[in-house]
């Protein structure tokens, strides 16, 4: 990992995620980016009046001395910050593309005086269109604890083992463990035996990279999402990785209810994943 792009709108939820990005770029030395978006009601609102220019003059400000802050607590990294006008999450996720092995880190809330740029729906948009990984971080989730234990689902899918890289990526950064938990659901013998070499893969992946990890897997015979959530915590895992969730509306690839409820109600940052495969598809 090369680039961190971090969505800015200075609320304490988008500190958080600062926060996480620099820590981060402390393992790895990657570059971080921080991103405030101008958005169009913005330009209606204020383009003509003397009070747009003072409160792009504080964007300004404040944006320094928040790389003034990443820069102190990680001097050996690069910091930039930029401004961009648009639709966040199309901006974001555009801006990110573009940059060779990039990451968005992001908050799912950011009501601030400023402007409400990444509530709600935006987070899910920019996790929708997004062609690079993203760690998304709920406003409630502790930023103080360190990363040890990275949680990994593996099920029956094609893509699932795509999650892998980067999982191992964290997992050296910072000398953490994956915990590959594999999901049979329903709970039939076919299911467990293509599990059981999905979890071979995934393993093997681990040994190759010298990552430290452990295999378990978990009977579902109903909803597969509260059980997952519900070992998690169990488990106290401080990351989880998945894939995105990939639904078809003519020419869209739309974020799938499972993803979305894994958003909501996640109680460790998560990394989300885009299916690689679905880009290929799609050109």
């Amino acid at each position: 990992m090369k680039n961190i792009v971090v969505g800015i709108d200075f609320s304490q939820n988008s500190y958080n995620a600062m926060k996480h990005a620099v820590a981060i770029s402390l393992k790895n030395k990657a570059k971080l980016h921080l991103v405030w978006v101008k958005t169009a009601a913005m330009k209606t609102d204020f383009a003509q009046t003397t009070a747009a220019k003072d409160f792009l003059a504080a964007v300004k400000e404040k944006l320094a001395q928040w790389v003034e802050e990443c820069k102190a607590e990680a001097p050996e990294s690069s910091v930039t910050s930029t401004i961009l006008e648009g639709k966040p999450a199309v901006e974001l996720c555009n801006y990110a593309a573009y940059l060779p092995k990039s990451m968005i880190v992001m908050g799912t809330h950011g009501v601030s005086g400023f402007e409400e740029f990444f509530v709600g729906n935006n987070a899910f948009k920019t996790i929708n269109q997004t062609t690079v990984p993203v760690l998304i971080l709920r406003e409630d989730i502790q930023i103080n604890r360190d990363l040890t234990e990275i949680l990994v689902p593996i099920d029956t899918s094609f893509e699932t083992l795509q999650k892998m890289k980067i999982a191992i990526e964290f997992a050296k950064d910072f000398g953490a463990k994956v915990c590959l938990l594999g999901v049979i659901n329903p709970v039939n013998n076919d299911i467990k035996h293509v599990i059981n070499v999905q979890l071979n893969h995934a393993a093997a992946m681990c040994k190759k990279a010298n990552v430290r990890f452990d295999v378990q897997t978990l009977d579902v015979p109903g909803d597969s999402i509260p059980a997952l959530l519900d070992a998690a915590k169990k488990m106290d895992v401080n990351l989880m990785v998945i894939m995105r969730e990939e639904e078809h509306d003519l020419s869209s690839v739309w974020m799938g209810s499972n993803t979305r409820q894994i958003v909501n109600n996640s109680p460790m940052p998560l990394v989300i994943v885009p299916n690689v495969n679905q880009f290929l598809l799609n050109k």
